[in-house]
């Protein structure tokens, strides 16, 4: 079943890219688990082997409809904040009943909170998705030694701006790379992605 995904991975503008995911919002939990959705797990495993203390708040940047904070729950994150352009969409997250606090977000606002030391952006930013700005932003949001988790799935690796912009923190020794790996995304078509946890210096 891959109903929205053959139109997720267009580039498209912000207001369409809520609409789209607005429009998506009642099947998207079953379309992407029927395709083996596999990153927000691997993402979510990956950022608690870097974490000290899991009662901190996080930040779920883009939670959708709350598969990415439900992994985080079950990989022992107790206090989760989830914020997304798509009302729609949180309120699948709503019915998740695993966030402290759900906002919704324009796409150049700001954050409800900007203290969080990890935040998570799962399958956030690509193609038909967010621009690569969404990693510079939440950067600039994190404290020193503040971690932040993220995928960029085979067509975001597609386009070369998006590992620049991760080159841009790390190169000039502003964060450093704690873990990187590429592995599944969504199997049932064939996806992968890569998962980064990056701390800021």
């Amino acid at each position: 079943m891959t109903g929205f995904l053959d139109k997720a991975y267009q580039a498209r503008d912000t207001a369409s890219t809520r609409t789209l995911y607005d429009e998506w919002a009642a099947s998207y939990d079953a379309e992407v688990r029927g395709n083996g959705y596999a990153t927000p797990a691997r993402c979510a495993d990956a950022l608690k082997a870097h974490i000290d203390d899991l009662s901190d708040p996080i930040l779920d940047f883009g939670c959708g409809t709350g598969l990415s904070g439900l992994a985080l729950k079950l990989a022992g994150f107790e206090t989760i904040d989830g914020v997304d352009l798509s009302g729609e969409m949180l309120d699948g997250a709503r019915a998740k009943n695993v966030y402290r606090t759900l906002d919704r977000i324009d796409a150049d606002g700001p954050l409800p909170r900007t203290d969080y030391k990890a935040i998570a952006a799962i399958g956030v930013i690509g193609a038909g998705a967010a621009p690569i700005s969404v990693l510079h932003l939440l950067m600039r949001t994190l404290p020193a030694q503040g971690k932040l988790v993220f995928s960029f799935n085979d067509h975001a690796l597609e386009n070369p701006e998006n590992e620049a912009g991760v080159a841009e923190w790390t190169d000039c020794g502003a964060a450093s790379v704690l873990f990187k790996e590429h592995g599944p995304h969504l199997p049932g078509i064939n996806l992968n992605s890569t998962v980064y946890v990056i701390e800021k210096k």
